[in-house]
């Protein structure tokens, strides 16, 4: 666990990331103090009402939460009701102030952009370009980032066809491609580059996304020759997919000299002094 405080219109919301479950955790009584404008102990009560009611409801999603321990006001540590960020988005909407309110906006227009890309896919590719613009992503980098994108959903519809549709299957497979070729596990990876909820493709190099994109290219071929039957078979596949772009890899990194597989994370690769990303 990593401990953090975080700031919300100058007062303190004590948070935690969970390395295994790779979540942030947040106290409730915190963001209820700062919504309702209370303090400590009105908000404990304030939360204790509203909990009661929630479950009165039926609403198991926020009132199933979490305890950790955190550091109160007294340096000392005690068990805290906690939520994660779905949990607590759900949070904010049982909660009626005029500083929840925005995050209800926001909440709302979300939920609209995505009824439309149900519609409209080409909707979530124009989004997704203008908030990596937004963050200061090149274009070059943009578009091999796009690319990988469609090489991806070409290999989730090649498992889909030999019978795989669990994102927990899907995360397996994924995680022997990465391994095979990278040398590191996709949390290796991220503990690499010291990232957290962060994308980890979003924090490649060009030439990483290009290695990472031809394992799965090749894996999505070797699948379509084969045609395996079973799980296992997809995971040997998988591991070979990956293999192969260590080759590519390998002949790189000799040529250059160096590693290709790197501890930058986005904000070392992008930023260039005038701008940061965001």
């Amino acid at each position: 666990m990593t401990n953090a405080i975080k700031l919300f219109n100058d007062k303190k919301i004590r948070v935690e990331w969970d390395q295994d479950r790779e979540e942030w955790y947040f106290s409730i009584v915190d963001v209820v103090a700062v919504l309702t404008d209370n303090d400590y102990q009105t908000a404990r009560k304030y939360w204790n009402k509203l909990a009661q009611r929630l479950r009165d409801e039926g609403n198991e999603s926020v009132t199933n939460c979490h305890q950790l321990k955190m550091p109160a006001s007294d340096g000392k540590y005690y068990k805290t009701d906690v939520a994660d960020t779905e949990q607590l988005l759900r949070l904010i909407q049982s909660i009626p102030s005029k500083k929840a309110e925005p995050f209800k906006m926001w909440l709302a227009r979300v939920g609209r952009e995505r009824i439309d890309e149900t519609e409209d896919p080409e909707l979530t590719i124009d989004r997704a370009m203008q908030t990596y613009l937004q963050k200061g992503y090149s274009a070059d980098w943009i578009n091999q980032r796009l690319k990988t994108i469609e090489v991806r959903k070409q290999l989730t519809d090649e498992w889909n066809r030999v019978g795989i549709s669990k994102q927990e299957d899907f995360a397996i497979l994924t995680n022997e491609i990465t391994k095979a070729w990278s040398g590191k596990t996709i949390r290796d990876y991220k503990r690499f580059k010291d990232l957290k909820k962060e994308n980890l493709r979003d924090n490649m190099t060009n030439i990483e996304l290009i290695l990472n994109m031809l394992a799965e290219a090749t894996t999505k071929e070797i699948s379509e020759k084969e045609n395996p039957k079973t799980f296992g078979k997809s995971k040997e596949i998988a591991r070979e997919g990956g293999k192969t772009a260590k080759v590519a890899k390998d002949r790189i990194e000799k040529r250059l000299g160096k590693k290709v597989v790197t501890s930058k994370n986005a904000k070392e690769i992008h930023f260039n002094g005038k701008k940061e990303l965001k």
